[in-house]
């Protein structure tokens, strides 16, 4: 049923996107704001508590309705997998970036695929070159993907609708909270970022590795292993890292600011990056993902076989 709620869900999120501006997310959004309102004096113990509201409820009540379903009827089951992971998932929110940025540079458009980044990312890139505007493009496909796409569908498949809401719920606490660094945040944001550093680790490391099988094998690995200790975020690195060698594309890098350079370490082997790099870096996430799709359908033939 789990393979079956998965192909479902990728048909649906593809025929029908959501918005990133969602009802579901607003709703998340206002529940998640209200719980940093009301526990937040900067306590890290009170970090816990919020997230345990924020994340952890969220999916005990998606797991339990998903078990009273099944009781009901497996095809109630099967429905509500599918309203899950449609919404835990995201793919189609961010691909109009990519292939708006995509296409502005194959038409030389340079100054409309920075507004295109600056809109995507939320942050200045007024000065990038051409080139750095596809490796920064192709980083965030990357990381966007695994995120919006392999990270939930992995604790779907390990644990049904508790998994991808988790997932989900997690991913987005960890960059509310985690991240933020105003004095008067305290340490409220602790936990969600050592959680998700958990929660993230091996789904991480599974999309790095589909990476590296459906692209440059020997490059993936090296970088995998050379070069993603380099970076801030284990998790970001590896994928980012190991996608580039995959590609046989330099990611990271120094990028231009208004202000000089920001200095990056370098990530991945080969050329520079340009719009062909981000058509191949489409199509490696595209056999990524049907390389998971026929390793959930093999387990499941299994499974059914006894």
């Amino acid at each position: 049923m789990k393979f079956l709620a998965l192909v479902i869900a990728l048909l649906c999120e593809q025929s029908r996107p959501l918005r990133s501006a969602n009802p579901a997310a607003l709703a998340l959004r206002r529940y998640v704001d209200t719980l940093d309102r009301q526990l937040n004096a900067g306590d890290y113990r009170q970090g816990v508590a919020a997230w345990l509201a924020a994340a952890a409820l969220p999916a005990f009540v998606a797991g339990l309705v998903g078990a009273l379903l099944w009781r009901v009827t497996p095809l109630l089951g099967l429905a509500w997998g599918v309203v899950v992971l449609y919404f835990a998932m995201g793919f189609r929110q961010f691909s109009h970036f990519y292939s708006d940025i995509q296409q502005l540079l194959k038409e030389g458009n340079v100054a409309a695929a920075r507004e295109r980044l600056n809109a995507w990312r939320g942050s200045g890139a007024t000065e990038y070159t051409a080139s750095e505007i596809a490796r920064v493009a192709i980083e965030l496909g990357l990381a966007n993907s695994h995120r919006h796409v392999f990270g939930p569908v992995l604790w779907f498949i390990v644990l049904g609708p508790a998994g991808a809401v988790l997932y989900r719920i997690a991913a987005l606490l960890a960059e509310d909270w985690g991240r933020r660094a105003e004095p008067e945040f305290g340490r409220f944001g602790e936990f969600a970022q050592r959680a998700f550093f958990w929660i993230d680790w091996l789904p991480a490391r599974l999309t790095a590795a589909s990476f590296a099988v459906v692209g440059n094998f020997e490059d993936a690995v090296y970088c995998w292993r050379n070069q993603a200790q380099a970076w801030r975020t284990r998790a970001h690195d590896v994928i980012v890292a190991t996608g580039g060698g995959a590609l046989g594309v330099r990611l990271g890098e120094a990028l231009h600011e208004y202000d000089g350079l920001e200095l990056r370490p370098e990530l991945g082997l080969g050329d520079e990056a340009d719009a062909d790099h981000m058509q191949s870096a489409v199509g490696l996430i595209w056999r990524a993902l049907v390389l998971w799709v026929f390793l959930v359908f093999l387990v499941t033939i299994a499974h059914s076989l006894g």
